[in-house]
């Protein structure tokens, strides 16, 4: 099969969708690896490098598109959707629930989309989205930490305290990957935490690993709201696979805070969980809304794109591997794991959710 790797667009995405091992795996099977000129020296991956492996690098991004099967890390972009053409497969994070004019892009263009954001495995879990959520989560109070810097806009808090002057206190809505992750940090830091989640399943080994510096709660109206008003920084860190995210934090619950604290919201390639929540970009990540600063970028890992591009490629090769080897239709119906993830198909949407919140018919396959 030809594999097209195309460099990343999305502003400020500077990961890439496979390394040179994962190219060489591929040409050792028979495999055609076709990589875009400088895709991958954002992370330390040069043309050289992918040469060596068995690629061809090529300079018209029309070539990588043609191929049978896309291998990217982030949505299409509009300068892309031109160059789609009807019975390819793009494999990446595809984030067509929150952008209407994507899927109906997508649609038209007759193409499969298998998005990383709703492959699972035999264990339930969702082996690509996790490692990207993890380090978001990490991610998450680093940010925060600067944001509440005067200089950024934020109320002055340093984020660990003093001795004598009490530490920032974080509140993280969701118990997840995200979630967890950003809570063990911001107790590592020395932060007051409190994590909401809508069901006490994870918060047993949360405490495992932080203990009693982090205290947790169902995500009650009356709890969130009271945790909003205290906190110093929210984060939001609430998934649905594949589904648009719930509307949780009110306009009303921000205008609670001081002035200058920092929300930020992981999850808002799915929506977002919060009223206020508009996604940003890396060039301009911060607005200021009800006096707070909210982070709202989707790519958040594409900061860190070396660390985050060997996670992601090293979880994602089996499964190119496989649409590369089986084919397309077979690897699909040999794996329910990566069936999950198929959410547009020939002009249909493939995944109850997206039909969903989409509003439009689900076609079975």
């Amino acid at each position: 099969m030809r594999i097209g790797v195309p460099r990343e667009r999305k502003d400020g995405e500077r990961r890439v969708g496979l390394a040179p091992d994962g190219a060489a795996a591929l040409v050792a099977s028979g495999h055609e690896v076709l990589v875009e000129r400088g895709a991958g020296d954002r992370v330390g991956f040069d043309d050289a490098a992918y040469a060596g492996a068995g690629a061809r690098i090529v300079d018209d991004p029309a070539q990588i598109f043609a191929a049978p099967l896309i291998v990217k890390v982030k949505e299409l972009q509009s300068s892309e959707l031109s160059l789609l053409q009807p019975g390819t497969t793009v494999f990446g994070f595809a984030q067509l629930g929150r952008d209407r004019m994507l899927l109906d892009a997508v649609l038209a263009a007759r193409i499969a989309c298998i998005g990383c954001e709703s492959i699972g495995d035999v264990k339930q879990g969702m082996p690509l989205l996790e490692p990207m959520s993890r380090i978001a989560g990490r991610l998450a109070p680093l940010i925060a930490a600067s944001l509440l810097m005067n200089d950024r806009g934020g109320s002055g808090v340093l984020l660990p305290g003093l001795d004598g002057v009490a530490a920032g206190r974080v509140v993280v809505v969701g118990a997840g990957s995200s979630g967890g992750e950003a809570a063990i940090v911001s107790s590592r830091l020395g932060c007051e935490v409190t994590v909401l989640a809508r069901s006490e399943r994870r918060f047993a080994a949360l405490k495992a690993r932080c203990g009693e510096r982090v205290r947790t709660a169902l995500c009650t109206g009356d709890a969130l709201a009271a945790a909003v008003a205290a906190a110093d920084v929210v984060i939001g860190a609430v998934l649905d696979p594949g589904r648009l995210s719930p509307k949780l934090i009110s306009r009303g619950m921000l205008r609670t805070m001081r002035k200058g604290s920092v929300f930020i919201d992981i999850g808002v390639d799915q929506g977002g969980i919060a009223e206020t929540s508009l996604m940003t970009t890396l060039s301009a990540p911060t607005y200021i809304e009800e006096g707070i600063v909210h982070y709202c970028v989707a790519n958040m890992p594409a900061v860190v794109a070396r660390t985050a591009t060997l996670a992601l490629t090293q979880a994602s090769l089996r499964f190119v591997q496989a649409l590369a080897d089986r084919g397309i239709e077979n690897a699909l119906a040999a794996d329910p794991g990566l069936r999950a993830g198929l959410q547009v198909f020939d002009g249909g949407v493939t995944h109850a959710g997206l039909a969903s919140d989409a509003r439009l018919p689900l076609r079975h396959r």
